[in-house]
């Protein structure tokens, strides 16, 4: 009877679970929940960039359930990873029986993870790629050392959108689209045009 609202609530534990990476790039902060919400943004468009035949309900359903398992575990990053061994199985098992829907939920998250088909392929290259514009926008902030994490998460992309994707993502500022057009006289006087 509370199934949906227990899941519900759950779900929205992953605005409090902070992204474990961060501590060691020494700046940036980000919650799973933010982190998701730019990588289904990041999928929309490797969607459209793809040659291959997508399923786009698919890849963006893949892409919302993927991190919900840390609403239970944490987040984990690349050195917690190497020590930290999770129960996924059993946190699958539960979460079938528990989550509404639980059966294609745990489906989701079992497809991102194998990332064989061509939208899980896709998923995990937007999930580099939502961090990789964290990375951007940190060394165009002038944080030292982000290049040692690019380098690897770059190694990682799979697809040929994804590698696009991020050329374009290390060619442009990140605040770029906000000073787009520096001679607009907004910029100057502060105020509306007429």
């Amino acid at each position: 009877m509370n199934q949906r609202a227990n899941y519900l609530n759950e779900v929205g534990m992953l605005n409090n679970v902070p992204r474990s990476g961060f501590a060691f790039l020494g700046a940036g902060t980000q919650s799973v929940a933010e982190h998701t919400f730019r990588m289904i943004h990041v999928a929309f468009l490797l969607a459209r960039m793809t040659n291959e035949p997508i399923d786009e309900a698919r890849l963006l359903r893949l892409v919302l359930f993927h991190d919900l398992p840390e609403a239970r575990t944490g987040d984990h990053n690349y050195v917690n990873r190497k020590y930290v061994t999770e129960d996924l199985e059993q946190l699958l098992a539960d979460g079938a029986r528990e989550w509404p829907h639980g059966e294609e939920i745990v489906a989701a998250i079992r497809e991102f993870e194998a990332g064989q088909t061509p939208e899980a392929r896709l998923a995990k290259d937007a999930d580099q790629l939502e961090l990789l514009l964290m990375l951007k926008q940190q060394a165009d902030l002038g944080k030292p050392n982000v290049e040692e994490w690019i380098t690897p998460l770059l190694a990682r992309l799979k697809t040929d959108a994804g590698k696009r994707l991020a050329e374009e993502i290390l060619a442009t500022r990140w605040d770029a689209w906000w000073f787009s057009n520096k001679r607009d006289p907004h910029w100057v006087e502060g105020k509306k045009r007429a």
